[in-house]
């Protein structure tokens, strides 16, 4: 018998915003990731299923699934991704017990003599490394790292120093593999809309018009150089200076390697630096390499937009790999404590310690899959279509609504490909919409940015949180204060632009409210200071202080 009736979702769209919302909630109020987000997965398969139990359980395994298989072959962008994962995690083991890690961080010590400058390293490798936010995730905590544990910066400012230096960055720059994508999308409506402008004159103005990846930015090396730590982090780095503590004891961490595994003495920096030099050589001529054959052109915008970034990250791993080995057994294999067993348990130690990632990751997939298929991006979307504001004051509205469609869905790129036609569409119908198609585009790159840092089931949330070694709850709560001034300070400034129409003030009124927010912080909350001071907030977060000030946990 045919259904004639509409499915639930179907009659009550706004019901689509439940499965998201509810792991969202549940993330932060339980900390229980895999729970939380089981549950906003059950939650969307019931829905499209209309609450048949068959059915839910059908479109959870589709959504398993279709992670590894789809489309009658192997699904090779994702399980790439889990690949480079593993070949990370072994890198970092094999690094670890050559010496390498040790060495690196006893030489660093002689030149970074301050929390101040390992912030400051970390902030700049994040900043130079905008080839692509994946990349940019992972491999600057592996470097970086060593340096910030032994200056007693925390896990959770090391995440937050990453993950805002690595979106921000990719999406402000055309030569990354975000920017030739987002410049590929805007072309053709730029042409519809009939804006006489280049593809890529359009995406370096609209990136002037995104407000927040520049306050983002700004708000980053404000926060490193006037050394501001407010709410959760403030808790996180007390502990850090106070005791060594660079993360809650209780804490499961990601990437995080055993201390048995055996560390050759002494060790060589080079153990570690080159390996990881060769990662980002591979890393880069695999984009690079992977575009110009997609492509057939020489051209590096064309090149960026038509890359493989999967593949890429796993041109770059393999070797990567292959310089650790060789380093590893070039330097113990003349060491007796270093049998054949060791190397094998510290392949299967470093693969391991990447397994609560990988599970955080497909559970976030599946979500992200499911929430497509209910429609919750166009639900949001179809709001701002059939609002009556006028086409000037969409600007604020648009990067709202990106902000909450990029938090519900966890992708930035979801909230790209579905408000950049609809910002067209609405601009080409209306007078004097087309002097906003680039405001527009800026305000929705910037909303979807935002929206990416805040929420917890996001693909580059998981993996900053991977990347520093931090725990992801505890990054996501302690960037949330963060990402919430840059994203005021933005709005205000979307709001003069629509009250003025003069991008300039608006850019201006952005930069001021940062400067005012982290003077005010500054003066509200003294620097937390070198090893030893403010030792009575430390005790209130229930961590105690080692016996040995050198003895932090084990940096992979």
């Amino acid at each position: 018998m045919l259904r004639t009736e509409p499915l639930m979702i179907e009659s009550y769209p706004v019901l689509s915003l439940v499965p998201p919302l509810l792991a969202i909630l549940l993330v932060i109020g339980t900390k229980k990731v895999i729970a939380s987000l089981a549950a906003g997965i059950l939650a969307a398969a019931a829905l499209i299923a209309d609450g048949g139990i068959a059915g839910t359980l059908t479109k959870v395994w589709e959504a398993f699934s279709q992670i590894f298989w789809a489309e009658g072959t192997v699904n090779s962008y994702y399980v790439l991704i889990l690949v480079f994962l593993l070949t990370l995690g072994v890198i970092t083991s094999l690094v670890l017990m050559s010496g390498g890690t040790q060495a690196f961080a006893e030489w660093a010590m002689t030149r970074v003599r301050t929390r101040r400058g390992a912030q400051v390293l970390a902030a700049g490798l994040g900043t130079a490394i905008f080839v692509d936010d994946y990349f940019n995730a992972l491999a600057v905590g592996q470097v970086a790292r060593p340096v910030s544990d032994r200056q007693r910066v925390s896990r959770a400012k090391l995440a937050y120093l990453i993950d805002s230096s690595s979106a921000p960055v990719t999406v402000l720059a055309p030569f990354s593999s975000w920017g030739a994508s987002i410049i590929g999308i805007m072309g053709p409506i730029v042409a519809g809309v009939g804006v006489q402008i280049s593809d890529a004159g359009a995406f370096m103005r609209s990136a002037g018009m995104n407000y927040y990846a520049i306050a983002a930015l700004i708000l980053l090396w404000a926060t490193v150089v006037m050394e501001i730590d407010i709410g959760p982090m403030r808790r996180e780095e007390s502990r850090a200076v106070a005791t060594g503590g660079l993360y809650a004891p209780n804490e499961q961490i990601p990437g995080q390697l055993t201390d048995s595994l055996p560390r050759h003495e002494p060790g060589a920096r080079r153990a570690l630096i080159v390996p990881f030099a060769v990662l980002v050589v591979g890393v880069v001529g695999g984009i690079l390499g992977t575009g110009r054959r997609a492509s057939g052109s020489w051209a590096i915008l064309d090149m960026l937009a038509n890359t493989d970034v999967a593949l890429s990250l796993n041109i770059g791993g393999v070797l990567g790999l292959v310089t650790a080995a060789f380093y590893y057994f070039h330097f113990t294999h003349a060491d007796p404590v270093f049998e054949a067993k060791t190397a094998a348990r510290g392949v299967i130690e470093g693969a391991r310690s990447m397994l609560p990632a990988i599970e955080i990751l497909l559970c976030a997939w599946m979500l992200g899959a499911l929430i497509a298929e209910l429609g919750t991006g166009a639900y949001l979307g179809s709001l701002v279509e059939s609002t009556a504001v006028s086409a000037q004051w969409l600007i604020p509205m648009l990067f709202v609504v990106a902000g909450a469609m990029a938090f519900a869905t966890g992708t930035s790129w979801g909230s790209f490909g579905i408000l950049l036609p609809i910002a067209g569409e609405i601009m080409g119908s209306v007078a004097g919409g087309s002097e906003l198609l680039v405001p527009a585009f800026g305000a929705v790159l910037a909303g979807a940015v935002w929206g990416d840092h805040c929420s917890p089931i996001s693909d580059t949330t998981i993996l900053s949180s991977t990347g520093a070694g931090c725990n992801h709850i505890t990054h996501v709560n302690t960037q949330l204060p963060y990402a919430g001034a840059s994203a005021a300070a933005a709005l205000l400034g979307y709001v003069a632009f629509s009250a003025t129409g003069s991008g300039g003030l608006g850019i201006a009124v952005t930069v001021a409210a940062l400067i005012g927010f982290a003077l005010a912080m500054r003066a509200l909350l003294p620097p937390i200071g070198p090893a030893g001071e403010n030792v009575s907030m430390a005790a209130e977060a229930g961590t105690p202080a080692s016996e040995d000030p050198e003895e932090v946990p084990t940096s992979a």
